[in-house]
């Protein structure tokens, strides 16, 4: 491990980040500002490949608010830039060059498009293009490791494959990245579906399914408390159900506690026990992260002020990467 490594990634700006999003990502890259250089983007433009979807003002809005929970969970702006996406043009600039160099049928095989694209006449391009929009964000600051779910894997592999197509072509222009996945809370399931990864687009349709980082401590208690289990009192993990394992796993995250430990001490008691405590522990995490919130929120131009100034910290290393490629490729 080197502190001149570079971590990169981001999230995208649409529905409300959860639970799901602070153990699985954002926690984790608290963590990695003490070895790393770390650089953390909303992904704006992400979120107009479903342009049905889209709000213009809501939008803006969720910018300003995924970038002020990075802030509220404990990353710190002046260790770490956090920027917003379409703030950097380069990041459009590199998507059309890496476009002229994937192959279509690297794009067609993406699980995530397959989904998205599920029940749909038609859809538009940039849903098809997510990807190389994605390898373009990781590509232009010279990532050495990003840090994803299991799901995202995929997205960081054809990244890769990009990267060395281009580099074959044209010379060594990129650093090729490598994943990085937290070993706990990587994976958090929908508390109504504990068979689905939690999801943002799903919670906006059913408020049981996640427990939100700016819901109420009401709010918070009735989805958890609601959350599916099964029958029995079984707290062997392995053999436990889905919605238990989960439970487990939210309170192995946020305690530290092994799911041993936890296991142990709920064993025979039934589960409506280990939901009030998983609901109380969450509460109590994100009380701190919502004051931390309502203070950077508060106070809208000194926010926007601090993006202005990260973007501008991460132009130059973007645009030391576009004028590689623009020379590489015989453009500019």
């Amino acid at each position: 491990m080197s502190a001149n490594q570079r971590v990169f990634s981001g999230v995208q700006p649409s529905g409300k980040l959860h639970l799901g999003n602070y153990l699985g990502a954002l926690t984790q890259w608290v963590k990695l500002q003490d070895d790393y250089d770390c650089i953390f983007c909303v992904v704006d433009l992400h979120a107009l490949t479903i342009p049905e979807a889209v709000d213009p003002k809501e939008l803006r809005a969720k910018c300003r608010e995924v970038a002020g929970l990075y802030i509220a969970s404990g990353i710190d702006p002046e260790r770490s830039a956090i920027f917003i996406q379409s703030h950097v043009t380069q990041h459009p600039e590199l998507t059309w060059v890496l476009n002229c160099v994937t192959p279509l049928g690297w794009l067609e095989r993406m699980t995530q498009f397959k989904i998205k694209r599920e029940g749909r006449e038609t859809v538009g391009t940039g849903l098809l293009d997510y990807p190389v929009l994605q390898a373009a964000d990781i590509l232009l600051y010279d990532t050495n490791l990003v840090p994803v779910g299991e799901d995202q894997k995929q997205h960081v592999e054809i990244t890769r494959d990009i990267a060395q197509r281009f580099n074959s072509l044209f010379g060594e222009a990129f650093v090729l990245p490598d994943v990085m996945i937290p070993k706990v809370g990587a994976r958090v399931m929908g508390f109504d579906d504990p068979e689905a990864k939690m999801s943002k687009s799903v919670a906006e349709q059913n408020p049981r399914h996640a427990v939100g980082l700016l819901d109420t401590p009401k709010a918070i208690k009735k989805t958890i408390m609601s959350a599916v289990t099964d029958s029995g009192c079984e707290f062997r993990f392995d053999q436990a159900s889905a919605g238990v394992r989960n439970l487990v796993t939210v309170l192995e995250a946020l305690t530290g506690e092994s799911r041993e430990s936890i296991a142990n001490r709920y064993e025979g008691r039934g589960y409506g026990y280990l939901k009030q405590e998983v609901a109380d522990t969450v509460v109590a995490a994100v009380e701190p992260l919502q004051q931390r919130y309502n203070e950077v929120a508060g106070d809208p131009a000194e926010l926007d002020a601090l993006l202005e100034r990260s973007a501008e910290r991460v132009r130059e290393i973007a645009e030391a990467t576009i004028k590689r490629v623009r020379s590489a490729v015989g453009i500019g």
